[in-house]
């Protein structure tokens, strides 16, 4: 059974893992080494929980202490509940906490590449995204679609930062996901695993998305940039092919998050009308 704790101040030396929140360089540095992530909000929580990840601590206000309770209860959770009010959890976590409670969860560790394709569906592969709730949106929206599987570049931004895993509305934690230290060597190795792996890219002289679906392999490797410049040279040259989302005149691109979902709605599409 979980235990309850409330919280006379914010220096208490237990909730170490929720300070500093919203410092995105040091929670990326120590996040990882100190093997942990934070679930933000009730839905995140219950997503966690029940793929099997385990909560170090929950962090919340008092009017969500019984939901909290009843949720780790449901789950059969044993762990510890800090109850604080909003100026408490503000000082501790550095903003004003509104959605619920904070867990402090377990990090489980990325998957390995032969993991993520055997997970059998169509994947997803990003290169260089640097804003976490672009990460997070990329990662819902291949989900929501279909898709079965991320891989990611060294120097993409961490799919289980808060703000990833609260924009993917918990779609990461439910997909296998690698990061990879040689992207483009992953690409080849999905390559050689059957997956068709198509680039998205702005480039006018690329043909259109919908021209380039009309094949037959049975999955697909979804390459896409990092916000503003796109693909690498290298990750480009590394796809079967490179396709463009048509875009109204005056319009140069979409954001990288919507490109995903519209392209991977065009690959669940022509896949049902092949």
């Amino acid at each position: 059974m979980a235990t309850l704790h409330y919280l006379d101040a914010a220096d208490d030396p237990r909730l170490i893992d929720y300070r500093d929140l919203t410092d995105m360089d040091l929670r990326l540095r120590t996040e990882v080494a100190n093997g942990v992530f934070m679930a933000e909000g009730f839905w995140v929580l219950e997503r966690a929980l029940g793929v099997g990840i385990s909560p170090r601590s929950v962090l919340c206000l008092p009017k969500f202490e019984s939901r909290v309770m009843s949720l780790l209860a449901e789950n059969g959770v044993d762990t510890d509940v800090f109850v604080g009010t909003e100026e408490v959890l503000k000082t501790i976590t550095g903003y004003r906490v509104h959605r619920g409670a904070l867990a402090a969860m377990n990090r489980p560790p990325h998957a390995v590449l032969d993991t993520v394709v055997a997970s059998g569906g169509d994947l997803l592969i990003l290169e260089n995204l640097v804003d976490p709730t672009n990460v997070g949106l990329a990662i819902r929206s291949a989900a929501a679609l279909g898709f079965t599987g991320v891989v990611i570049s060294a120097r993409c931004a961490d799919p289980l930062y808060r703000r990833a895993v609260k924009a993917s509305m918990g779609a990461v934690l439910g997909l296998p996901w690698h990061r990879s230290l040689d992207l483009r060597s992953s690409v080849q190795s999905l390559s050689d695993a059957g997956i068709d792996v198509l680039a998205l890219t702005p480039d006018v002289h690329a043909p259109q998305l919908h021209a380039v679906l009309g094949s037959d392999v049975p999955r697909v490797g979804l390459l896409v940039g990092t916000e503003g410049v796109g693909l690498t040279s290298r990750l480009l040259a590394a796809a079967r092919t490179q396709a463009r989302i048509e875009m109204a005149p005056g319009v140069d691109s979409l954001n990288v998050a919507a490109a995903v979902a519209v392209a991977a709605y065009a690959v669940q599409t022509a896949r049902r009308t092949r």
